[in-house]
């Protein structure tokens, strides 16, 4: 992790779900940009805006999946019909490229593709700051990501 995020000059975390939530496990903090964006271990983010939510969405077993969309749809009120449409598309994504994009916040572009274990899903992501378009980045980032997804579970295996 820590050497994608030198290399390529981005941030890469590792998270697993609590709840409705995501919370990181470890954040290699690498911006491009100067931004007053802080991520450390422990921080949660919401599931259901963020990629590494909607990455650990598309891995989760189907009844958890829909007990959470249930929360979401009562919590989101009239944001969910648009909310629930992406939500959607991030699953598609994982499901047929491994990985999924989103950007909450302002000038954030973030990619996770889901890390299934016997006892656990993780999600692995990497982030950028920066005014290019979504696809310019997704198209730039995802190789790397999902390289380092492939090689994360190789490891997992041998243990």
């Amino acid at each position: 992790m820590r050497t994608l995020a030198e290399t390529r000059r981005i941030n890469v975390g590792l998270a697993c779900p609590d709840r409705d939530e995501m919370v990181y496990l470890e954040s290699i903090r690498y911006n491009r940009r100067i931004v007053l964006r802080h991520v450390v271990s422990g921080q949660r983010v919401p599931m259901e805006l963020t990629s590494l939510g909607r990455a650990y969405l598309a891995a989760a077993p189907a009844a958890r999946r829909k007990a959470l969309l249930d929360s979401f749809r009562l919590k989101r009120g009239a944001q969910w019909p648009a909310l629930e449409q992406q939500i959607q598309a991030a699953i598609k994504s994982v499901k047929s490229q491994g990985f999924c994009a989103a950007s909450w916040q302002p000038e954030v572009v973030a990619l996770a593709t889901p890390l299934v274990t016997p006892d656990a899903i993780y999600v692995l992501n990497c982030s950028v700051s920066t005014t290019e378009p979504l696809p310019a980045i997704v198209q730039e980032l995802h190789p790397a990501l999902l390289q380092l997804g492939r090689q994360i579970e190789s490891l997992l295996e041998k243990l």
